[in-house]
């Protein structure tokens, strides 16, 4: 779907488009046009590069998702970010990283901001044009794309706050129970974290390529905006690296609770197993049967004793208690 509004002395005017012509009518306006393309399909690709000049490396960035960058073209400054949503995964503890892509076209007197799907950012600063917010466009394409970027930068710490609501919840999870869901769910935030670094990183590049002035169509008295939107994008990466080495941490207090927990279950088997060892012993050595008989004193005299059974019995009692009263002196149990 493509729509456009245009700023100029008297104000902001929604544009009709329906054919190729009326996009290109809608940049030669007099004044500050801004075009949105929101689920756009390739015929509506196609039409925005005729009707704006865009190169079709631009436009096969957009539609291949490729990462975010800044570059420059000959009437236009290209911006390539991201939209980023969590969405619930399959995972218990963790929500699953959603990312769109948004083409931002920035020339003299006009933008265009062209995605395969609707975008939260975009239509918050479109809804203020739209709704006759002068301000916005009246400041230049420029302003107006410090906004989108502003609003698009603020959902990212959205997800920050959200990651950081599961991470608290896997770290208490990690001191009342050591399964498999517990380590599922730490794996699935380590992803989510990687990928949002992966997002974040080259967007603070590509927002740093416009804050510095490389681009002729910001002007100087909007860098500041750019250069904001640049320091947020700071703060971004910073946070994603101390989620980072938070859910490394508790990574390795599920490992270290685990083997602590593999260790108590193998002592106590130890335990058993030692307490059996001369039980075992002796049950075996009367288990051989060599009964007493005439001229066979090497025989077992006890077979052939009214008590022999239970004194063996007690016997065998005595020396397992004797062992595991060892063991609790030595604190193993």
């Amino acid at each position: 779907m493509i729509t456009a509004v245009v700023y100029d002395e008297e104000g902001t005017r929604r544009w009709t488009i329906d054919t190729p012509g009326d996009l290109r009518a809608a940049r030669e306006a007099a004044g500050t046009t801004w075009v949105r393309v929101t689920d756009a399909d390739p015929t509506e690709f196609d039409r925005v590069a005729g009707a704006f000049d865009i190169h079709d490396l631009s436009l096969e960035d957009v539609r291949t998702d490729a990462r975010a960058k800044a570059e420059a073209f000959e009437g236009y400054t290209f911006l390539l970010l991201k939209d980023a949503g969590l969405r619930r995964g399959d995972q218990p503890f963790a929500e699953e990283l959603d990312t769109t892509p948004l083409g931002v076209f920035l020339g003299e007197d006009w933008l265009v901001t062209l995605s395969p799907a609707t975008i939260d950012a975009v239509s918050r600063v479109w809804d203020r044009v739209d709704g006759a917010d002068e301000r916005v466009l009246h400041r230049g394409p420029d302003y107006a794309l410090s906004r989108v970027l502003d609003r698009l930068v603020e959902d990212y710490f959205a997800i920050l706050d959200a990651l950081e609501d599961d991470i608290t919840v896997v770290e208490e999870s990690v001191t009342e129970a050591t399964d498999i869901d517990t380590l599922e769910g730490i794996n699935a935030l380590r992803r989510d974290l990687l990928a949002f670094r992966k997002l974040a990183w080259p967007a603070r590049e590509a927002v740093n390529t416009v804050a510095r002035g490389d681009s002729p169509f910001v002007r100087e008295d909007n860098e500041k905006y750019f250069r904001d939107v640049a320091d947020q994008l700071v703060q971004v990466v910073d946070l994603l690296e101390t989620y980072r080495d938070l859910v490394n941490g508790t990574r390795d207090i599920y490992l270290n609770a685990l083997s602590q927990s593999t260790n108590e279950v193998m002592k106590t088997l130890t335990v058993v197993a030692t307490i059996f060892i001369p039980l075992t012993f002796v049950a075996g050595v009367y288990g051989m049967n060599f009964a007493d008989a005439e001229g066979a004193f090497l025989n077992m005299p006890e077979l052939g004793w009214t008590f022999g059974y239970p004194a063996v019995m007690l016997g065998m009692a005595l020396v397992g208690a004797i062992m595991l009263a060892h063991f609790r002196r030595q604190g193993w149990l």
